[in-house]
C-alpha cells in the first residue's frame, strides 16, 4: 500500500504511545491499523526523557505497521502539557476592492495574531471563531461577500517552543516526519463530538495520564482552551500509597476496580491487592478503594468546573460535558460529573469512522483517532481552520533557538 494512501495519527501521552493508521474513503476514514507502548519518557505531557521516549515510539509504530501492511513515514503528532495556553484576540483591516478574498482573509488573521508572544512560545493554532463583515456577525465564511471592513475573532493556542522542539525531535529519531502539531484536546474534539453538540455549545473534557485538558466549543468554533495538571497517573499514585501496592499494581487495579463514587459500590464486593517486598497478597473491600478515588476524581473535575466558571461558558454550553480520555472508564466517573457540573454528561468514544473501529472504540484512544481525522482533512482540502499556521515549525522553532544563543553571547 503506498504511504500516500495513509494517514497517520500519533498520540505521544504520559501513560502510553498510541499510533493509530487510516485510510481514506469515500464515507471517511477507516481504521486499517493501531499500536500502542507504555509510555515512559514523559511527564505531565511534555518530553523529559528522549530516548525513552523514542523508544515507546518505535514499538508502538512497529505494532500499527504490522497490522496495517505498510512502512509510516510521515505522521500528524499531538502537544499537551500545562505549558499550553489559549487566549482570544480581534483582528481588523479595510478590504481591498470591495468583495473579500482569500488574501483579505489570511490579511485579516495575521492582523489578529500581531500581538506581543515571549520568545519562548510559539503559536501552535489560530482558530478563528467568527468574521464581521461591516457589523455583520457570525459569519463562518466571509469569502466573495460584498463590504469595506473585515474583522475576525480568533482563539490562538501557543506552548512552550521547547515542548514542541522534543515531540518534533523524538519523531525525528524515530525515523519519521511530522506532518503537523496538534494541540490534542482540539483532536479529540474531533473524534468524539458531534455538528450539534458544536453548534450549540460543548464542553469537552479529555482526562489523560498526566493532565486533563478543557476545550470549549458553541456556533461551530472554539471558545475557550486551558490544561490542568492533574490526571489519571494522580490517581494511581493515590491507590499506591493508600494501599501500600506496587505502582503497576495500582494501575491494574485503578483500571479493573476503581469506583469514582462510593455510593455505587456494594458492601460484599472484595478487591485482591499485592503487597510489596514479596509479602502475601492482601484481600480488601472495594469500598476502601472507593473511598481513595473518590476524593482525587472529585478534585480534578471540581477544578475544570472552575474553569468553566472563570471562562464565562459555563451558562452557555446546552449540549453539557463530554468527558473522554483514559482516566474517565472507571465506573461512576459519569455520574459524579453530572453532580458536580450540574449539567448533561456523557463519556465520548470516538464516532464517524469505518474499519477496524471496534478496536478503538474506547475513551482512551479518542486522542490518536483525531489525529488521524484532523490529517483526513487537511490532506483532503476539506476544513482547515485548525491549521492556518507556517507548515515547517521546525525550521521556525531552530531559527527561534538560534537568536537565543546570539543574544546569550
Amino acid at each position: 500500500m503506498a504511504k500516500t494512501d495513509l494517514i497517520v495519527g500519533l498520540d505521544i501521552g504520559t501513560t502510553k504511545i498510541c499510533t493509530v493508521v487510516g485510510e481514506v474513503s469515500p464515507d471517511g476514514v477507516d481504521i486499517v491499523g493501531i499500536g500502542s507502548s507504555p509510555s515512559t519518557g514523559l511527564r505531565k505531557g511534555v518530553v523529559v526523557n528522549i530516548e525513552q521516549t523514542v523508544q515507546s515510539i518505535k514499538k508502538a509504530l512497529e505494532e500499527a505497521e504490522l497490522m496495517a501492511g505498510c512502512e509510516i513515514r510521515s505522521v500528524y503528532a499531538g502537544i499537551a502539557g500545562s505549558h499550553i495556553k489559549g487566549f482570544n484576540s480581534h483582528g481588523v483591516i479595510a478590504i481591498k476592492g470591495g468583495e473579500v478574498t482569500k488574501k483579505d482573509q489570511e490579511r485579516v488573521i495575521d492582523a489578529a495574531r500581531a500581538m506581543h508572544i515571549p520568545p519562548d512560545r510559539d503559536v501552535i493554532h489560530t482558530l478563528p471563531q467568527e468574521f464581521i463583515v461591516d457589523d455583520q456577525r457570525g459569519i463562518a465564511d466571509p469569502l466573495g461577500m460584498a463590504g469595506v471592513r473585515l474583522e475576525v475573532k480568533v482563539h490562538i493556542v501557543t506552548g512552550a517552543v521547547t515542548s514542541a522542539q522534543n515531540i518534533i525531535r523524538s519523531c525525528h529519531r524515530s525515523g519519521l516526519d511530522v506532518a503537523d502539531i496538534v494541540l490534542e484536546s482540539l483532536a479529540s474534539s474531533k473524534a468524539v463530538l458531534s455538528e450539534e453538540e458544536r453548534e450549540i455549545g460543548v464542553a469537552l473534557v479529555d482526562i489523560g495520564g498526566g493532565t486533563t485538558d478543557l476545550a470549549i466549543f458553541g456556533n461551530n468554533s472554539i471558545k475557550h482552551t486551558a490544561v490542568i495538571g492533574l490526571g489519571g497517573n494522580n490517581l494511581t499514585n493515590d491507590i499506591a500509597y493508600g494501599l501500600r501496592t506496587p505502582s503497576v499494581a495500582a494501575e491494574e487495579i485503578k483500571v479493573r476496580h476503581g469506583c469514582a463514587l462510593t455510593d455505587l459500590i456494594q458492601s460484599d464486593e472484595i478487591v485482591e491487592v499485592p503487597s510489596v517486598g514479596g509479602r502475601e497478597s492482601r484481600r480488601l473491600s472495594r469500598r476502601v478503594l472507593a473511598e481513595i478515588c473518590e476524593p482525587r476524581c472529585e478534585e480534578i473535575l471540581a477544578l475544570v468546573d472552575q474553569e468553566l466558571v472563570r471562562s464565562g461558558f459555563k451558562n452557555v454550553i446546552a449540549a453539557g460535558v463530554v468527558l473522554t480520555g483514559g482516566a474517565t472508564q472507571i465506573q461512576g466517573m459519569e455520574e459524579l460529573a453530572e453532580q458536580i457540573f450540574d449539567l448533561p454528561v456523557r463519556i465520548g468514544v470516538p464516532q464517524g469512522i469505518g474499519g477496524l473501529k471496534d478496536v478503538v472504540n474506547s475513551p482512551k484512544f479518542a486522542t490518536a483517532v483525531g489525529l488521524l481525522i484532523y490529517g483526513a482533512e487537511v490532506e483532503g482540502g476539506g476544513e482547515q481552520r485548525f491549521r492556518i499556521r507556517d507548515d515547517n515549525m521546525f525550521s521556525r522553532i531552530l531559527g527561534r533557538m538560534r537568536n537565543w544563543f546570539k543574544d546569550a553571547t
